[in-house]
């Protein structure tokens, strides 16, 4: 058993590629607004590495307004299959510009017109009027490359607590809760 829990992700998240038939890279993300009132929803983990798990939105969207308000937040991949799941919290951070850039860069021409045509979050009167903000964003970079909205771009979460668990035979699950320190990772078991 290693005491390094990106490893122990590593392998995991690995495992759920081969495994899940959908989005093993979904995740659900924990805000809570400066009132404390929480919130939830689904996002994909589109990076990960010794600095944290990223995601990208619309700034202008409710979860953008409340992680930079708040600068912390929660996230959970379940999968399944697998009979596991993964909870980190910790403070969030933007990427930087150059990583926003590049990651927008590998999504579909169709995707990035999409996040000039959405006001993510904001009340939309009818389908249509979303339909033909896609298409006069077509318009406007036809034989072009799509850049990055400025209103568009990446959060990181830094894991400060890391728990994996694993279903067990008679609800006897196994938890294993990582907690950074200015010396590395703590490791400890939980009750099920």
């Amino acid at each position: 058993m290693t005491d390094d829990p990106l490893a122990i992700f590593d392998r995991w998240y690995a495992e759920a590629r081969d495994s899940e038939p959908n989005d093993s890279n979904a995740m659900a993300l924990a805000t809570t607004t400066p009132e404390h009132q929480p919130s939830v929803r689904m996002v994909l983990l589109k990076g990960h590495d010794e600095r944290g798990f990223v995601w990208y939105t619309n700034f202008e969207s409710r979860k953008a307004y409340e992680l930079l308000s708040t600068h912390k937040a929660a996230i959970l991949f379940h999968w399944k299959s697998l009979r596991r799941q993964i909870r980190a919290e910790g403070p969030v951070e933007r990427v930087d510009d150059a990583e926003a850039d590049a990651y927008f860069a590998t999504r579909s021409r169709d995707s990035q017109l999409g996040a000039w045509a959405s006001d993510q979050s904001q009340p939309l009167p009818s389908r249509e009027i979303f339909e033909e903000r896609y298409e006069e964003a077509k318009v406007r970079f036809a034989d072009q490359d799509v850049p990055r909205p400025p209103h568009w771009s990446g959060f990181r979460l830094s894991p400060q607590r890391i728990e994996f668990w694993e279903d067990g035979e008679h609800r006897l699950h196994h938890r294993r809760l990582f907690t950074r320190t200015d010396t590395g990772w703590e490791m400890g078991l939980l009750y099920p």
